[in-house]
Parts: structure tokens; sequence; C-alpha cells
């Protein structure tokens, strides 16, 4: 009879069809002879796994060769292993019988992509062992062996792997074949051991004793694993080189009694992924909250300190507050930008990371949001302006009461030495025994006293005004000033009410006081004027002087020069008084007139009036040094000024220049995105270098504050506004290498290439034609058009273009970021974990239950995910709830958001 399988699969092979998956395995030779240890070996382990499939229905074979003749066994044998169908077979006993369901049997084989070589239908027919045993071989490489696979190797290669990555943690196992590598049955029991570890007690077995150690698997795996025994550990240990297909045969069955537990590995895996995606997004999250709650907390601290207006009393300590003010400036607040930049960029890592994972966008609780630090920000340094012009003005106001204080002071000790003495002197009676010469010369006197009065009505009137000024500018001594005020007023009530009332007594005797010495008076009249003047010069010549610009000192020189141009004429009547009084001793040495030696009427003596005199001559020289040391202190402050504004004016342009260029840096592709990172880097770097300049200005900044300048005309920069545009820099800087970087972990975790990665730039660019960072919704549907997006102005075109608007833009801003873009590009070329994924997974650790037990996950997954999924799992309340019952799909779906249900 024709061997038609053989004949058959010759003309598939011939006519180009593909080699058979078990060409290498086809060594069954007609003219070769099994090993008669194999071939015993092939008989037991055959028979077994034939019968550990048989036993389904029912029956079983004693003998390999003998039982499979008729061919129902045989069809019976592939229908419970495949769990098909075959053709009905023939119940005759003749030979032709048995041959047509033999091939009844082998045709299905063959159906299965099976070439059965050099095997026959009447060679099983007639019991031909080697023949039989090679067809049975090739059953279970088709229906035991050929859909094994593990990374990406199959069949007899997929098993060795399997069997070397399940055996590899154990000590005296090394599996590099499948004959001598099984010898000393440390392999069987290493597989049986790494799946269920309670079966079998490793340590104990030993290399030496392989007789033991093969027995204590087969009779383990028959009773637990329901792995029929088919090999006796005798004729393994006895033969040089077990057979290689009863040891494949025999693994086999351990691989598929454990592939269930394969899957629910796989399961595990998956969800231990998605679990650890999900707790180090949770630990970021946290990090946020607490940076962003403790940096908020911060601002709240500090913003009461910034608005706190108490003004001190003194100098002294309102330059404290403008030191610690400083120290703030320089020390505390520094790192707090550095903060706040951080969680920017935080937030922004957080939110890539969310959509790459496809998990819901993170929203933080209410009032830490991002917009919500800036907008904490922005009062923050509102106060702080608002708190830096409140200290410099009080320190000014400050200022101009401490050189109001000092003047009231000198004016009223002044006036207080001017008038002491004053009341006793008008309250003397000495005219009521004086001669009338005597009451004449009292009364001239008096006279001369009137005008010395009148003349010291105007400081009375000044010291009265600047107590009032004192009063207005809340002068923390004020009750001391009105008090000294209040005394000098009330005293000057009473020597004016005295003056009156010593003129009308002399007034009374000036009939009996005829003779009056018109030169002593003369002289009173014209040195009490001269006299004040004098002190009025020295007073003024000694005042305090402020100034804050090169201008105001300039016109306090020009009025100097002013005064000292009146010295002269000044000098001429100091001589013309000396002259009056060389008179009266030339007339009385004349008349032989004897002098008491003092001039009746006045107090001012020719020798007063010099002393005085010189005392101006010294003090014009001082005032000129004091004046010239104030103008050179306003130089230096000019200086200052310059200096600062030189350095400003530099600084200034170079920052605007710097955020332009970053602009143009962030829509530009010149390299790959790591070039354009390297690139931003050293770019950051160039501007960290710069920041000595900034120091610099810093310093100057102090120096001109010290100095009390308030002003500068040669610059609009400040030095608020600079440090407003340095901060700005290098938040901008870091924030643009943030989101390249994000973009570099989007590319990587969607598999998106560098040219597509150029490609969706380009387009992006292409149609930002203002430069904004953002596409309007008519500038991106031009955007997709370009990319091959069918979104044209149709009804099918709007819908779509509804759907892609409302992945890119939820918030419905109108415009569309070129993260946003990348994000929905990724996600239409690339896969991700979904929540269904997740359910199959979980159900498959379930036993494809819809709930699952804490006791299986604490079994099926690491300690802190098992932890971790029960703690956040809801009870399941389907109507199939057994006790302790946990909703896996409801805690899958969370996972991805809403979106997903």
């Amino acid at each position: 009879m024709v061997d038609y399988h053989a004949a058959n699969n010759q003309a598939q092979y011939s006519a180009g069809g593909p080699p058979s998956y078990m060409e290498q395995e086809n060594d069954w030779d007609r003219d070769l002879l099994l090993d008669p240890a194999w071939e015993k070996q092939q008989r037991k382990t055959f028979t077994a796994w034939c019968n550990s499939h048989l036993r389904k229905a029912g029956t079983q074979i004693e003998n390999i060769e003998e039982d499979f003749r008729d061919g129902l066994k045989l069809m019976l044998l592939l229908e419970v292993i495949s769990g098909e169908r075959l053709p009905k077979p023939e119940r005759g006993k003749m030979r032709v019988h048995k041959i047509n369901n033999v091939n009844k049997a082998l045709d299905f084989i063959a159906s299965k992509g099976v070439k059965l070589v050099s095997i026959g239908a009447e060679e099983i027919v007639d019991g031909n062992v080697k023949m039989t045993l090679g067809m049975i071989w090739t059953i279970i490489l088709r229906f035991a062996i050929q859909d094994i696979s593990v990374e990406e190797t199959s069949a007899k290669e997929g098993l060795l792997l399997w069997c070397q990555r399940k055996t590899a943690p154990y000590k005296n196992v090394n599996v590099q074949n499948f004959h001598i590598s099984w010898k000393d049955g440390l392999a069987f029991n290493a597989l049986i051991h790494r799946h269920r570890p309670e079966l079998i007690d490793y340590d104990k077995l030993r290399k030496d004793d392989p007789v033991t150690n093969l027995n204590n698997a087969f009779e383990v795996a028959e009773k637990y694993l329901d792995i029929p025994k088919m090999l006796d550990a005798e004729d393994i240990v006895g033969t040089l080189r077990p057979d290689e297909k009863a040891i494949m045969t025999y693994v086999s069955c351990f691989y598929h009694a454990f592939s269930g537990a394969q899957k629910a590995e796989t399961a595990a895996n998956r969800i231990c992924k998605v679990l650890a995606v999900n707790q180090e997004n949770e630990h970021l999250m946290e990090d946020y909250e607490k940076l962003a709650s403790d940096l908020l907390e911060w601002i709240r601290r500090t913003i009461p300190w910034l608005e706190n207006r108490a003004p001190e009393k003194t100098m002294a300590e309102m330059q404290q507050k403008l030191e610690d003010f400083r120290d703030y400036r320089r020390v505390h607040k520094p790192p707090k930008v550095q903060e706040k930049c951080q969680l920017e960029i935080n937030f922004n890592t957080l939110q890539t990371k969310l959509r790459l994972s496809n998990r819901p966008a993170f929203m933080p609780s209410e009032g830490r949001m991002v917009s919500d630090i800036n907008g904490a920000w922005h009062n923050l340094e509102g106060a702080e302006k608002g708190y830096e012009e409140w200290l410099l003005n009080e320190i000014r106001r400050l200022e101009r009461l401490d050189h109001l204080a000092e003047k009231f002071r000198q004016k009223a000790a002044i006036h207080e030495s001017w008038t002491d003495g004053k009341e006793a002197m008008l309250t003397q009676k000495d005219y009521e025994t004086a001669s009338l010469s005597e009451v004449k010369a009292l009364l001239r006197k008096h006279e001369a006293f009137e005008s010395d009065l009148a003349a010291h009505q105007d400081r009375v009137e000044q010291i009265a005004a600047i107590a009032q000024e004192l009063n207005e500018l809340d002068y923390y001594d004020s009750p001391s000033v009105n008090a000294r005020c209040q005394k000098i007023c009330e005293q000057w009530d009473t020597l004016g009410s005295l003056t009156q009332s010593r003129r009308e007594s002399l007034e009374r005797t000036e009939k009996q006081l005829e003779s009056i010495d018109e030169l002593y008076l003369e002289y009173a009249k014209r040195a009490a004027p001269f006299n004040n003047w004098m002190e009025g010069a020295m007073e003024d010549l000694q005042d305090m002087f402020i100034v804050h610009n090169i201008e105001e000192i300039q016109g306090l020189i020009t009025a100097h020069e002013q005064f000292k141009s009146t010295l002269p004429e000044a000098d001429k009547e100091r001589e013309a008084i000396q002259a009056i009084q060389a008179e009266v001793q030339k007339i009385a040495q004349y008349n032989g007139i004897k002098l008491s030696g003092t001039n009746p009427y006045t107090t001012i003596t020719p020798q007063s009036i010099n002393s005085k005199w010189e005392q101006v001559q010294q003090l014009v020289p001082q005032r000129d040094q004091a004046l010239q040391e104030e103008l050179s202190k306003q130089q230096s402050n000019d200086h200052l000024r310059r200096q600062f504004a030189s350095q400003a004016n530099m600084v200034g342009p170079w920052i605007q220049n710097k955020m332009e260029e970053i602009g143009r840096i962030s829509i530009e592709m010149n390299g790959t995105l790591e070039d354009q990172l390297t690139h931003l880097r050293q770019y950051e770097q160039s501007i960290i270098e710069y920041k000595p300049n900034i120091d610099q200005l810093e310093g100057d900044h102090q120096l001109i504050q010290e100095a009390l300048i308030f002003d500068n005309k040669y610059t609009t920069y400040t030095m608020e506004h600079l440090r407003v545009g340095w901060e700005q820099l290098l938040t901008t800087i870091a924030r643009t290498i943030n989101e390249i970087e994000n973009q570099i972990l989007t590319r990587d975790a969607k598999g998106i290439s560098q040219e597509q990665l150029h490609e969706y730039r380009a387009s992006f660019n292409h149609f930002d034609k203002d430069h904004t960072g953002s596409l309007v919704a008519e500038e991106f549907k031009a955007c997709l058009i370009s990319l091959g997006y069918d979104v044209e102005n149709d009804k099918q075109g709007d819908a779509e273009f509804a759907r892609i608007m409302g992945i890119v833009d939820p918030n419905n801003t109108g415009a569309v970021t070129f993260q946003a873009f990348i994000d929905f590009m990724s996600r239409e070329t690339t896969d991700t974990d979904t929540a269904d994924q997740v359910i199959a997974s979980f159900k498959i650790l379930a036993g494809d239950k819809n709930y699952i037990t804490a006791e299986e996950l604490r079994r099926e997954l690491p300690p802190d995910q098992a932890e971790y999924c029960i703690a956040r799992m809801a009870p399941y309340t389907g109507p199939d709830a057994a006790p302790g019952a946990l909703d896996y799909m409801s805690f899958s779906t969370a996972l991805y958001g809403e979106s997903d249900l």
C-alpha cells in the first residue's frame, strides 16, 4: 500500500510549502534501531502520557504497540487532547477497517500542520514498535510542546529556557539539555519546589543520591500534581544518557501543570507594575502637597510681618528694622524662590508621568494649586514693596524729627540763656532811690531792653513753630517738648507784662530825670541789634543742615557765600559802635567826668562785641569746612548713583535679551531633544555664571541704601525690578529645561522616534505664527490636516476635530500647548496599560471570580503592594459575593480615572 501521508507531505514540501516546525525532530529512520534502554524509557513514558489523557475518557492502554493497532484508542486520544471530534471510526475487525481508522487519525494529525515522515497506517496496524513510538512522539510534540513559548523561543528551546529560568536559583542544578542534566533528580525537585515549596524540603536532598531524589520528585508529582509516574529512577540512573524524548515528555507535563501558576505570575507582574506607578505618583503628590503647604505657610507667616507698620521711636530702632528687612532679602527669601520654582517643575513632571501612565491629572487639594501659590507669592511681593517704601519714608520722617528736635533744643537753650535773670531785673525797684539822671538812665536802659525783647520775638515764634511741627510729625518725646515750649511762652508773656509795668513806673518818674547820656543811649541802641545780629549769625553758622543731593548743598554754599559778602559791612558797623564808646571816653576825660565803668543803658560791652565778632570770624571757616564735607559726601553719593546706574543699565537689557533668547530656543528645533537639553543646560550655566554681576549690583544697592540715597536720575532700573527679572529668568530657563525633559520622558515612554518628534515640532512651529507656544483652534486644525488627519469642514470631520479638542484642551481654554499636542500624538500611536488589562490580570489571580480575597492578594503579590490593594479596595457587593470579598473591578477602573468606566 502507498504511504499516503509520506507522499502527501513530500509533495507539499516539494511544492514550496514551509518545512514542518518539527523537522529537526524527525529522526525516526526505518533502518536504525532504538537503544534498548531508550526504547524502554520511551515505552513507559509515552504509555503513561497517553493514559494521563485517556483516563479522562474512562479508558487506558497497557501495551503501546498493541492497543493502538485498531486505531480506536488512537482516535479517542486525539479527540481528548485536541478537544475536537474526529470522523466516526469503523467498528469492523478486518485489517482494512483498522487501517482506515489509523488513517483517519493520521489525517487529523496532518491537518494540524504535522509532517509524518516515514510513518504509515500499515506499520501502526502491524504493531511496529519504532513507528508507533515515533507517531506518539509526533503527537506529544504537536499537542504538548509546540505551543510552549518563552521569550520568543518556542517548542523544545522554549521548554528548555523555561526549565533554566525556574531552576536558576537552586544549587547543584544546571539544566543544559533534556538528558544528563536530569539524571541526579535535583532538577525535577527544583521545578516542584519553585512552584509548590510546601511539597519538597529541597535543602535535605543530596546530589550523590539520585535514586532517592528521582523517586521523591516522581511520587510527589503523582500524588499532588496529578502527573503520572512516567519513568523509573533506576532506569534513568542506570543509563549513560537518558532518552531525551522521554525526559521532554515528562518535563512538558510539569510545564502544563504549572502553566496556571505562570499565568497568575504574569497577571501579578502586570498588577505590580501598575501599582508601583500609582505608589510613585502618590508619593510625588504627597511631596508636592507638603512643599506647597510649607511654602504657603511661610508666606502666611511672612506677610503679616511685612504688613506691620508700627513705627519705632528712634532712628536706631528703625535702622534695625531696615537691617532685618535686608537680611530677609539676602538670606530668607532666595531659598523660597528656589522652592517655588522647584514646586512648579515637580508639578509639571508629575502631570507628565500621570499622562504617560494613562492616569487622571493630579488636582492638588484646595488652596494648593500652582495658581494659588503664584497668587500668594504676588501678595508677598506686594507687601514686601510696601514695607520697604514705608521703612524708607519712616526713616526720612525720623531723620527730619531728630533734626527739628535738635534745632528746638538749640534755640530753646539760647532763649532760656537770654531770659535768665530778666524777671529779677524787671521786678527790681532801683528807680525808687535813684536820682533823676539815674531814672532817665534806667528808662533809656529799659527802652534798649524793649528793643532787645522785640528782637527776640522772632526766636520765640520759631521755637513755637518747631514744637508745633514736631507734634504734627508725631515726635515720640513731644510731651517734654510741649512742656518746655509752654514754659518759654508763659515766661515770654510774663516778661512782656513785667516790661510794660516797669516802663509805666519809669515814665512816672521821667519828669524828675533829665540828664541822659546820648552817647550811651546811641551806643546801646546800635549795639543791641548788632549784638542780636551776631548772635543770629552764630546761631545760623552753627545750625545743622540736611541735604539729599548736590543741588541742595550747592544752594547752602551759595547762601553762605552771600552771608560772607555782608561781613565787611558788618565790620564797619562794629567799628562805628566801638567809635561811640571811644567818643564817650574822650568826652569824659575832656570834662573830667568819672564814669562808673559801665553803660547804664545796656549790658553789651565793647569787649563782648569784639568777642562775639571773633567767634563769628572763627565760625565762618568752620561752616566752610562743614559745607565742603557735605559737598564731598553728596559727590560721593552721586558717584554711587552713577556706579549703580552703569551696572543696572547693563544688567537690565542683558536680562531682557536672555528672556527673549530663551523664548526663541523653546520654539526652535536644533538637533535632538538631548542636543537641545545640552544646549539649554549650557545656556543655564552661562546665566548662573552671570550671578556675580547681580551680586555686585546688590552690593552697590546696599551702599546706596546705607548712604540713605532715595533717588537716581541716571537709570530707570530699580533693584526691585532687576531682582524680579533675575528670578523670572532663572525660573524660565529651569521651566524650559523641564519641558524638554518631559518631552524626552514622553518620547521614551511612548516609543516616539526622534524623526516623529521632529515632525511634530516642525508642524507645530509652522502654524504657531506668533510664537506664543500654543495654537488656537483653527491653527491646530490646520496642523492636524498637515499630519494627515481628516478634520475638514464636514459633519464627520467636525465631529472628529471636536473629539480631539476634547482631549488636548479639556478645560476649553481655546489654546493647545505643544506638550498636550505630543501627548495626543503619542496616545494615538502607542499602546498603554488599560483598566481592562488590569481587571483581566486580577481575574486570573482570583481564579476567574468577579471578586478577590485578601488571602489571595497576599499570596500572589509582594507584601507592600498586597496591603496597598487591601487598604484601597471596597467590599464586593455582587450576588455571588463571599465573606471578605473585595471589588477589584472598581479599584482597577479608579486607577485610570472615570474616563475608563
